[in-house]
């Protein structure tokens, strides 16, 4: 009973990890990459649908991202949706394609960013012990129907410590090598 409790609080916590480590390849850092805006939302015939299932998304130099919508008739709602993105980025609609140049990073959008990173890591933490404080509450419940003994719950509880603490820094370390990048860019 609390090995499957511990392998499902694991699960969770590792998809909240990776959902993290992709939400933050979206953050720029100066360089081009189809990462930025591919999971930004874009109104598609009323359904809010990412970009990356809109159209074909490459880069044809280091600092351009090329857009080419496979439908032509939503290529302003691609342009709006990138422009009220937190990105910051100024895409250039020709009517056929959108190409959107990445500019140089300044000293106080590099902080921006990194309070961005911050906020998106401290919601990932947040979410992590979530998970944990839904597991406990299992592990007591069980405990409390008499399918595991106090002792178990104890021991479970400790491992689940553990697992939470090892999901937080390893949210931790990708903070920090975010930061890294962002800074050096």
């Amino acid at each position: 009973m609390t090995d499957k409790i511990l392998k499902n609080a694991d699960a969770k916590m590792k998809k909240a990890v990776e959902a993290l480590a992709k939400e933050l390849a979206g953050i720029r850092t100066g360089r081009a990459s189809p990462a930025l805006v591919e999971h930004i939302k874009v109104d598609y015939q009323g359904i809010v649908t990412p970009l990356i299932q809109l159209a074909s998304i490459s880069v044809p130099e280091p600092k351009m991202i090329l857009i080419h919508p496979w439908d032509r008739s939503i290529i302003n709602n691609i342009d709006k949706a990138i422009l009220k993105s937190d990105l910051g980025l100024n895409p250039v609609n020709d009517g056929n394609v959108i190409r959107i140049p990445i500019p140089a990073l300044t000293e106080e959008r590099r902080k921006e960013l990194i309070k961005v990173v911050h906020k998106r890591l401290e919601d990932s933490r947040i979410h992590i012990r979530n998970i944990r404080r839904e597991a406990i509450e299992e592990l007591r419940q069980a405990e409390k129907n008499k399918e595991i003994s106090q002792d178990q719950n104890t021991r479970a509880s400790e491992q689940l410590q553990k697992l939470t603490d090892s999901f937080i820094e390893a949210v931790n370390k990708i903070g920090r090598e975010k930061e890294t990048e962002i800074l050096e860019a």
